[in-house]
C-alpha cells in the first residue's frame, strides 16, 4: 500500500527530513513547510520506505503538489 503525502497549503519547502529508501514510522516528520511565517509540519500517517520525494528545499509547493510517496 502507497501513502501519498501532499501538501496541504500553498508555501515554501523549508526543510525536507526524508530521502528515497529511508525507512519511517508512523508519526514520522517527512518535511516542514513555511506557510505566512509559520512552521508547518507533515508527519507520515503510515510506517514503510520512502519510495520517490518530488520535492526540494527551497521550492514552493501549491495546495496538493505530491511531495513523497511512502510504501506500507
Amino acid at each position: 500500500m502507497a501513502e501519498e503525502v501532499r501538501t496541504q497549503v500553498p508555501g515554501n519547502i523549508w526543510k525536507v527530513q526524508v530521502k528515497p529508501g529511508d525507512t519511517v514510522a508512523a508519526g514520522d516528520l517527512l518535511f516542514i513547510m513555511e506557510v505566512m511565517k509559520t512552521e508547518v509540519e507533515h508527519r507520515s500517517e503510515t510506517a514503510g520506505t520512502v519510495s520517490a520525494v518530488a520535492i526540494e528545499e527551497g521550492q514552493e509547493g501549491v495546495e496538493a503538489d505530491l511531495v513523497a510517496v511512502v510504501i506500507s
